[in-house]
């Protein structure tokens, strides 16, 4: 969802903590057995290499900034692969991700308070400049409420104050009179129309010229929101009345405020993640603080420290006290459901819940903080970036990364509450993985999937806003930055507002209404900021010591079964329920207890077993819960012993001129030939298979002799096909889909199976490719005739893929300080997010042979699980999961928005000569290819042959 970010460390002190007793015994042990072997903290880092650190955040923010100004401006987002903007409407939609773009230069106005921060403001007052010249906020565009608050408004709100503060400073902005807030204000108005419903809360989207009226708008119609969509306007909103001294904008984000803080479930204190804005009802009760929900919970506090209103306060304890007591399982944090808070909802954890840590520095609960913040890193070591989701055996559940600034701002927070410099070199690996993955030669580009390495074109504007701005921090002293940081509070979206705002245009009540819904307990609540000198008593050592415990926890080396034991499971006199990993079909006593937890077991006539419950049939509601429960882990159970058996995707990378190993192609593994990963790499040039499906003797086996064959997919088995190849001397085979337009976008990677016969006698790789990614391979034969590629189990460093070649310089040199050296390959191993609403009644799990009906080909998804009762279904399982994030229900927003979630590339440095700027208009697709260095020519024309798989 949102970015968490803080201004000043205020909260209360630390709450009593829940016993850490939910991660299973051999994980426990192997935790506590590394407690005695911590060593003495990071050592700290000198000034010079700070400022070093420092000079190469700048020299990448103007890498991604230049090259957005320069060729995509004034597009929303620029194109990193193809080296254009995005503009909505030219480019293929890709759902609810493009309600973030309004043809408002979203990247420009998200930037420019990140320019003051890096003291570029020459650079900001060229910007406020264009976005005064250029900028229009009446396009006949559908914008998501939530994405326009926190970036467009924010952003006009985060220049305006370090507008008027330069300009106070009398040096630059001495024309500047408040035109960026009468922007602000413009689109304030603009935005307020979403309001006009019974309960107050926001529709999700509004269209900038016709509101929501039909049917001009076509929007309007929606009734469901998330919970952070609606709760995160408070500042944005507060701020703008606050400058303007018009007071309808706070009074309408607090009404939101005060409707959702009603609708919590009283039993727990928690909130869902979707609500109906007419009727109140939650439409999705599960409970995290990740996705949907997260930045609700960040603007409960900071409305506190900005505005002054102890409400807030009030409300963010109460809701803290219970995530702690039923969300955090340290290092983990576990969805819930809302009515049942001790039953967890999901099985993974999505990126976005990153920002949580740096939440808690500002609540002064140090200790959890520390925790998450280290299991995060250490997921990050293993795959290079956070995935989008991952499971809590830390395996990768949605391998995207949209280049996310959460885990940086967490890292800063807590830097600044500790000073350990152990988080100076945390920093210092995301710009090392940032220049070496997902740099590209026109800015930086997400990974679409952070096994393989490959990219996809994209960088938001909140990489600019937020990824920069808190590593130039991190790494930045008092005397670096130009003004005073702790004179401002951080926004989601790391925009600047000004706290003396809390003194100014006090117009609206601060009727205390929380006391009107519940008695609260306040011997929890301390009414001050903590105190960074008294949380760590004479200890230097004290962030380190909470660390290290978990320093393998990501680690293979121990077993790792995540399950909640309810202290109330073991009621005194009676047996612990029973657990799936326990279960015998053909135990009677097994099968009385299912039957007292309501649950059937039906043999089927295929051999399989199917489990159904229902709850009103168990002999109590405990045991219906026991039996809930149960169906839980089985559903988890079965899932895991089915991703066992599946190997992960593998990568197709093409390392010819002009590629250079900068196009990363996911493919498919098969279970018989070479195992990549556990062999060294295949490199070799392709070659087209006669025939070309590979079914009989081949015709041309000197063609394809020492090389990798191309063979397509269909009329025969795979093990045929690779034993054809192989026998004509081929050293391995790429089989490509026949069913035109399959992608990996849209269709889940599966991997090939052998024939039913014994399949030692293949001995090359074989890989598969969908037809868009094996078109880009297809073209570049037709382009360039000579193409080489490498098949392994990821991309890799193109350092090593280039050493010892003749290819330019440039190709490998990798920052300016450090020319003529080669980048070391990364030795790190690499490994998608529907959160489906899980209730208590009826449901079935089906426990299914491991071997799939075809022998061809195996899916890598395990087959859903269908409800057999109509009474409650519970579809909690990860077999139920969206392969394809972006067509989820609900799906992936660039800044993780009111809905749920969505390597190997050597840094670049080129300098491109100076150019008139680019004539404003949004006809333009591309830039003048004279614009970009020579050298990069056949380069982009490459990337541009790519476009269609990378979109």
């Amino acid at each position: 969802m949102s970015q968490a970010g803080g201004g000043r460390g205020c909260g209360s002190s630390v709450p009593p903590r829940a016993p850490w007793s939910l991660v299973a015994a051999t994980a426990a042990l192997c935790l506590v057995s590394a407690t005695s072997v911590w060593t003495a903290g990071a050592a700290p880092m000198s000034r010079e290499e700070k400022q070093k650190l420092g000079n190469q955040v700048l020299e990448m923010f103007d890498h991604a900034y230049g090259n957005y100004m320069e060729h995509a401006y004034p597009a929303d987002e620029l194109m990193p692969l193809t080296c254009r903007g995005r503009v909505r409407g030219q480019e293929p939609s890709r759902g609810d991700v493009d309600d973030a773009l309004g043809k408002f230069s979203l990247t420009l106005i998200d930037s420019l308070d990140t320019l003051v921060v890096l003291n570029k403001t020459k650079e900001f007052e060229e910007a406020v400049r264009k976005v005064l010249r250029d900028v229009n906020l009446d396009n006949d565009v559908v914008v998501s409420v939530f994405e326009t608050n926190i970036r467009v408004l924010g952003g006009l709100l985060g220049g305006h104050s370090l507008a008027i503060m330069l300009k106070e400073k009398g040096e630059y902005m001495q024309w500047y009179n408040d035109e960026l807030l009468q922007m602000a204000k413009q689109l304030g108005y603009k935005l307020l129309p979403a309001f006009n419903t019974t309960s107050g809360l926001p529709y999700p989207r509004i269209n900038l010229k016709f509101g929501i009226r039909k049917p001009e708008a076509r929007t309007g119609t929606e009734t469901d929101t998330c919970t952070a969509c609606a709760g995160t306007l408070i500042l944005e909103f507060a701020a703008l009345s606050r400058f303007t001294g018009a007071t309808i904008f706070e009074e309408y984000a607090r009404k939101a405020l005060d409707f959702l803080w009603e609708k919590r479930q009283r039993s727990s204190n928690l909130v869902g993640v979707t609500i109906n804005i007419h009727t109140g009802d939650w439409v999705r009760k599960d409970s995290g603080v990740g996705a949907g929900i997260d930045s609700y919970y960040e603007y409960l506090l900071k409305a506190y420290v900005l505005l002054g209103d102890d409400s807030f306060l009030e409300r963010f304890n109460t809701h803290y006290d219970a995530i702690m007591r039923y969300i955090s399982q340290p290092p983990l944090l576990l969805d819930v459901h809302i009515h049942k808070p001790m039953l967890n909802a999901r099985t993974w954890m999505d990126a976005l819940l990153a920002f949580f840590p740096g939440l808690q520095v500002l609540k002064g609960d140090i200790r959890p903080a520390i925790e998450t913040h280290e299991m995060l890193y250490q997921v990050i070591k293993k795959h290079n970036f956070l995935p989008e989701a991952f499971t809590t055996d830390f395996r990768v559940h949605w391998a995207q990364h949209p280049l996310r600034p959460e885990f940086a701002e967490s890292t800063y927070f807590l830097y600044k509450a500790t000073g350990d410099p152990y988080y100076l070199e945390v920093g210092k690996t995301l710009i090392e993985n940032l220049n070496k993955y997902a740099r590209v030669p026109c800015g930086f580009a997400a990974m679409k999937d952070v096994r393989t390495g490959s990219h996809e074109d994209r960088m938001d504007s909140f990489f600019l806003a937020e990824m920069f701005k808190y590593l130039y921090l991190l790494f930045a002293d008092k005397e670096d930055i130009i003004f005073d940081i702790e004179d401002y509070i951080f926004t989601t979206e790391a925009h600047l507002l000004p706290l003396w705002l809390s003194t100014t245009n006090q117009s609206i009540s601060k009727k205390n209404t929380t006391s009107e819904y519940t008695e609260l307990d306040d011997s929890n609540f301390d009414w001050t900021c903590p105190n960074t000198q008294i949380l760590f008593p004479n200890d230097p050592l004290y962030a380190q010591s909470i660390r290290e415990p978990l320093k393998n926890v990501v680690d293979k080396s121990c077993p790792r079964g995540i399950i909640r034991v309810r202290e109330e499971s073991f009621r005194s006199g009676t047996k612990p329920p029973l657990r799936a990993r326990d279960f015998m079909a053909t135990n009677p006593e097994h099968l009385e207890i299912l039957k007292k937890m309501g649950v059937s077991l039906i043999h089927l006539k295929d051999g399989r077993v199917q489990l159904v419950q229902h709850a009103i049939q168990a002999a109590s509601s405990i045991d219906a819960e026991d039996g809930l429960r149960f169906m839980q882990e089985m559903i988890e159970l079965s899932s895991q012993q089915q991703k066992e058996q599946q190997l992960p995707p593998r990568a197709v990378q093409i390392v010819s001129h002009p590629f250079f190993g900068r196009v990363v192609l996911t493919a498919g593994p098969a279970q018989f030939g070479l195992d990549l990963s556990k062999h060294k790499e295949t490199r070799g040039f392709v070659a087209s298979s006669k025939p070309y499906n590979g079914c009989s003797e081949l015709t041309n086996p000197e063609a394809v002799m020492g090389k990798i064959a191309l063979i397509q997919r269909g009329q025969c088995m795979f093990a045929e096909k690779a034993r054809n190849i192989q026998n004509a001397g081929a050293i391995g085979g790429i089989v490509i889909d026949d069913n035109e337009g399959s992608s990996s976008d849209t269709a889940p990677l599966f991997q090939m199976a052998g024939d039913g016969k014994d399949t030692d006698d293949i001995k090359i790789p074989m890989l598969f490719l969908f037809s868009k990614e094996g078109s880009i391979i297809l073209d570049a034969i037709r382009e360039y005739e000579e193409v080489e590629v490498l098949l392994s189990d990821k991309a890799k460093d193109r350092a090593a893929i280039l050493k010892g070649k003749m290819i330019p310089s440039y190709i490998i040199n990798s920052n300016p300080e450090t020319e003529n050296e080669e980048q070391p390959s990364s030795e790190n191993d690499s490994q998608n997010q529907s959160a489906e609403q899980m209730t208590p009644g009826s449901q079935e799990v089906e426990l299914v042979d491991q071997e799939s009906p075809e022998d061809s080909v195996l899916s890598s998804h395990p087959e859903s699980l269908s409800p057999a009762d109509t009474d409650s279904a519970a579809n909690a399982s990860p077999s139920e999961q969206n392969p394809n994030p972006t067509e989820n229900h609900e799906p992936t927003s660039p800044d993780g928005e009111c809905t749920d979630l969505d390597d190997n590339q050597l840094q670049e440095q080129s300098e491109t000569e100076e150019e008139p700027p680019p004539s404003v208009g949004w006809g333009k697709k591309a830039q003048p290819i004279d614009s970009i260095l020579a050298d990069w020519n056949e380069d982009i024309e490459a990337f541009e042959m790519m476009e269609k798989d990378e979109l």
